[in-house]
């Protein structure tokens, strides 16, 4: 089946066509992602701004077309932390649906995470079994803890990068009171999220979505995204620290010269990287496994799979 999926994100809008054959495997056919944010001042008012929505509107217009013309069987959007958070989400919904034609489904942080893990899964390399997926989103973080022989252990947190950088990081570069709050913040919702999930010892830590791909591009300082380098790499903490004061010594302006920081990134980058720095040291890894696949090749998986019954 040809599937086409969006994924309406905090920060990023996501597509993703491709093939999933009988046995589950997805072939990428056409992609794109768009830094849109969408999200940007709901966290202070719970409202999706006009002009923020005006540009995920005219996204999904210009996607609409693409999809169109790779005549695909089915298509799927969702969306996820901003506007299953703000008080005119309904509004949203009926316009997306008014201009563009496309009826998309808000999904708990639960849900997400669930999706997520069947992307990440689809891409893990022979040899890893238990995983912690780690979904560090533009408004919310999602703990995935999936054993072999085990039902999955699901904890979403409304802690992301947008919500991070507008409530706590004021300053160009952030000074040292608003950088200590961001760690304390993490590690006090890490270790919530800890006991929640329990032993962690033989796990394999996986961190999916923008924040974490954007660090390993950074630690392999690539001037063009390319995703096979990008998908399987280990990050160690110790890069992820060296990197961590490299950025918090610039300024966004200067941040945008740092190779591998995608355009739109240079703010949200220092909560990206205190957040997966802080749940690493929290959890006691060393490294982490970068993966390039998550909640848009789920969406997809999850889809063929339902058309299927």
């Amino acid at each position: 089946m040809l599937l086409a999926g969006i994924d309406i994100g905090t920060l990023t809008c996501r597509l993703l066509i491709g093939r999933v054959s009988e046995d589950g495997r997805l072939t990428e056919v056409h992609s794109d992602r768009r830094i849109l944010r969408l999200g940007e001042g709901v966290d202070r008012d719970r409202l999706l701004r006009p002009a923020a929505v005006a540009r995920v509107v005219e996204t999904l217009r210009d996607w609409r077309d693409v999809i169109n013309r790779h005549h695909v069987d089915a298509q799927i959007a969702v969306a996820t932390s901003a506007v299953r958070n703000a008080r005119n989400r309904e509004e949203f919904l009926g316009r997306v649906k008014q201009e563009v034609g496309f009826e998309v489904e808000i999904i708990s942080g639960e849900e997400e995470a669930r999706r997520t893990l069947l992307g990440i899964r689809s891409g893990l390399p022979g040899g890893v079994s238990s995983i912690l997926g780690l979904d560090i989103g533009g408004g919310s973080t999602e703990f995935i803890l999936d054993r072999h022989g085990h039902i999955p252990i699901v904890h979403s947190f409304e802690i992301g990068v947008v919500r991070i950088t507008e409530r706590f990081l004021l300053h160009d570069p952030p000074i040292r009171e608003e950088l200590d709050t961001v760690r304390e913040a993490v590690r006090i919702i890490t270790h919530g999220a800890r006991s929640l999930l329990g032993d962690l010892q033989n796990v394999t830590l996986v961190g999916t979505a923008g924040s974490i791909t954007t660090l390993a591009a950074m630690a392999q300082k690539l001037t063009t995204y390319e995703p096979i380098r990008i998908h399987n790499y280990r990050l160690s903490l110790e890069t992820i620290r060296g990197l961590e004061r490299e950025i918090l010594g610039r300024t966004k302006t200067q941040r945008r010269e740092m190779p591998g920081l995608e355009a739109g990134r240079e703010d949200v980058v220092v909560a990206g990287t205190l957040i997966l720095r802080g749940v690493m040291e929290t959890l006691g890894f060393s490294e982490g496994l970068v993966s390039d696949v998550g909640l848009r090749e789920g969406m997809l998986i999850d889809l063929a799979a339902r058309l299927k019954r």
